[in-house]
C-alpha cells in the first residue's frame, strides 16, 4: 500500500441523514479506496476470493470430534451407562469426517484458486478442484498418524501435571492440548502445500488459546505446553520428543537477514532447535538457530542466545546483595 492521502467527503456529502449518518456517501467512499488499493495489490482489477477463517473453524470441529467422538464428538456416548454401539460411533465419525473433509477441500481450493491470474478459466478450475481433492486425501490418510501423536500429548500433559485429574480433563479443558491438536492439522497441510489455509488454523488456534505455533514448525511426540498464554513457537524451530513448555516461552528468531535489495530473506533456518526431553520454564526466551542440547532445563526468565551441550541447566543469575561500610566499593 501507497501513502495516499484520503481526502473528507465534500460539504454536501456529510449531511446527516434521518438515521444520523450518511451512508451513500459513505459506501461511495469505501468503494473508492478498494478500487485503488486493488490496483496496488497482486490481482489488479480482480476480487480474489481468500479461504474462510469461519468455514475452517467448523472443519477443525469436526475433524476434534472424529478423533475424539466419545469426547469432543457425540452428545451422550454413554446415555444411562450403556456405551454407544460400536456402529453407532463409526456412522458418526464417518459423517463427521466426510463433512470436514469436503468443506476443508473447498477452502483448500479457494487457495490455490487465488494464486491464479486473474482471469480463471473453467479447465483451471477444474485442475485446481482436482488438485485441492488430491491434498484433502493425503491430509485425511495422516489422521490416524496424527491422532497416535496426539494420543503421545494427551499423555505428557497428564503425566506432567499434578493438577490433571484424568486424560478426559486434559483432552477437553486445557488450551496448550488445544493448541497442539490444531498445530498437528496445520502442520500436516503446510507440508502438503496450502500455507494460507494453515496459518488461517493457527490463527484460530491462537486466538482460541493464547498458544502462536508457526504451522511450519516441527515438533515431535508426547510434547505439552502447560498453561499455554503467550507462547510464542517460530515457523522453522524444530523440537524434540518429550518436551515441555511453560507459558510465555518464546522460540524465536535473532535477527532477519536480508538480500542485496534490502528485502527480509524468506524460509531460512532461524528459530531455536530443541532436542529430546528438554524443559523450558515459564517467561524463557531463545533466540536463533541455536540447539537446546537433550535433556537440559532451561529456567524461568532466561534470556538465551547460543547452544548449550546436552544435560545442561540454565537458570537466571543470581542479584548480589552486600552492604557497603566506610566508603568501602568506590
Amino acid at each position: 500500500m501507497s501513502g495516499r492521502k484520503v481526502s473528507p467527503p465534500p460539504p454536501e456529502s456529510r449531511q446527516v441523514q434521518e438515521e444520523g449518518w450518511n451512508l451513500a456517501a459513505i459506501v461511495a467512499s469505501l468503494r473508492g479506496i478498494r478500487e485503488h488499493s486493488h490496483l496496488e495489490w497482486r490481482h489488479p482489477h480482480a476480487l480474489v476470493q481468500l479461504p474462510s477463517r469461519k468455514a475452517l473453524g467448523q472443519a477443525l470441529e469436526g475433524l476434534c470430534a472424529s478423533l475424539y467422538p466419545h469426547r469432543l464428538g457425540l452428545p451422550e456416548p454413554d446415555l444411562f451407562g450403556f456405551p454407544t454401539p460400536l456402529s453407532a460411533t463409526d456412522y458418526f465419525v464417518g459423517h463427521t469426517l466426510d463433512a470436514s473433509l469436503r468443506s476443508l477441500r473447498d477452502q483448500i481450493r479457494i487457495e490455490l484458486l487465488a494464486r491464479e491470474p486473474a482471469r480463471t478459466s473453467d479447465r483451471q478450475m477444474l485442475h485446481q478442484e482436482s488438485r485441492a481433492t488430491r491434498i484433502v486425501g493425503g491430509f485425511a490418510s495422516q489422521l490416524p498418524f496424527i491422532r497416535s501423536l496426539l494420543d503421545t500429548d494427551l499423555q505428557a500433559a497428564f503425566t506432567g501435571d499434578p493438577a490433571a485429574g484424568s486424560i478426559d480433563e486434559v483432552l477437553v479443558c486445557y488450551p496448550g492440548v488445544k493448541a497442539i491438536m490444531y498445530h498437528r492439522f496445520a502442520h500436516a497441510l503446510h507440508g502438503l502445500g496450502c500455507p494460507v489455509v494453515a496459518r488461517i488454523i493457527a490463527e484460530i488456534s491462537h486466538s482460541a488459546t493464547g498458544v502462536d505455533i508457526h504451522p511450519g514448525a516441527e515438533i515431535g511426540e508426547s510434547f505439552f505446553i502447560d498453561h499455554g498464554s503467550g507462547v510464542v513457537i517460530g515457523g522453522t524451530a524444530v523440537i524434540g520428543s518429550r518436551v515441555r513448555l511453560y507459558q510465555a516461552v518464546t522460540l524465536g528468531a535473532k535477527h532477519f537477514p536480508v538480500d542485496a535489495d534490502g528485502q527480509l530473506v524468506k524460509g531460512e533456518p532461524r528459530h531455536p532447535i530443541v532436542e529430546d526431553d528438554v524443559v523450558i520454564y515459564a517467561g524463557a526466551t531463545i533466540l536463533g538457530r541455536v540447539t537446546i542440547g537433550r535433556g537440559s532445563t532451561i529456567g524461568g526468565n532466561v534470556w538465551l542466545t547460543r547452544s548449550i551441550p546436552a544435560g545442561t541447566t540454565i537458570t537466571q543469575a543470581r542479584a548480589r546483595n552486600e552492604t557497603f561500610n566506610d566508603g568501602a566499593g568506590i
